[in-house]
């Protein structure tokens, strides 16, 4: 169930693609987005959806996946708080080409594609933001389709402790990935099945590369993932 939240920052105090508007379209925009509410699991958006807004992450996680064959998702991107997302298809008047679902309780800035586009054809600064992150994304797309399709189990892994660990860091003991994920999702962010996400973890851990408590992962030496990752 969607309900509104308050007293949150404004867009561009929470990310400085934002703040290149006028104030005047500061003021405009301000009147005109939403903030919702999602639960953990909730979707927000599916894949081939006619997109009607984009959104900008405040609060929680939030993944980005594909349905894959068997119905087994592939998480193709993991999101903190103050990325935004759903734009391309605004962009482009296609449809979504992934879904998007909160992985745990999260709050969003949802701003219908009508009023970014107008934002988008009126503030030449603001379009050449989004023109750069579309091409980064770009390239992220590029490397991800690489490491998932050439490298080896054990390399896939590792790339995605690794992605964890940037995205969302440590907890305060400096070791513990501040993400409590569960194997399928690992899995499903590995390009492989639960069994050998399962079983390729505990050899990290066997290793003395993790440690594993239920869903905390502890990373012990990341410059060997590193390495993992690197040779493939």
């Amino acid at each position: 169930m969607k309900k509104k939240v308050v007293d949150y920052k404004k867009l561009w105090e929470l990310n400085p693609v934002w703040d290149v508007l006028t104030d005047e379209e500061k003021s405009w925009l301000d009147g005109r987005v939403e903030i919702v509410h999602y639960a953990k699991n909730e979707l927000i958006h599916s894949e081939g959806d006619r997109p009607d807004r984009m959104w900008v992450l405040i609060s929680g996680k939030v993944r980005i996946y594909k349905e894959g064959v068997g119905q087994r998702a592939q998480i193709i991107r993991l999101l903190k708080p103050y990325d935004f997302f759903g734009f391309r298809a605004v962009i482009a008047g296609d449809t979504y080409t992934s879904c998007a679902s909160a992985f745990e309780p999260c709050e969003v800035y949802a701003i219908r594609g009508i009023d970014f586009k107008a934002l988008l054809q009126e503030n030449n600064t603001f379009c050449y933001k989004f023109v750069q992150a579309l091409a980064t994304d770009l390239a992220v797309a590029e490397i991800q389709t690489i490491n998932l399709t050439q490298k080896h189990i054990r390399g896939r892994l590792a790339d995605s402790l690794i992605t964890m660990r940037k995205k969302y860091g440590y907890n305060e003991d400096g070791c513990t990935l501040a993400l409590y994920i569960s194997r399928e999702d690992l899995a499903n962010m590995s390009n492989m099945t639960t069994n050998n996400a399962i079983r390729t973890l505990s050899q990290f851990a066997q290793e003395g590369l993790v440690s594993v408590d239920g869903r905390k992962i502890k990373v012990l030496n990341e410059e060997e993932l590193k390495h993992i990752s690197r040779i493939g």
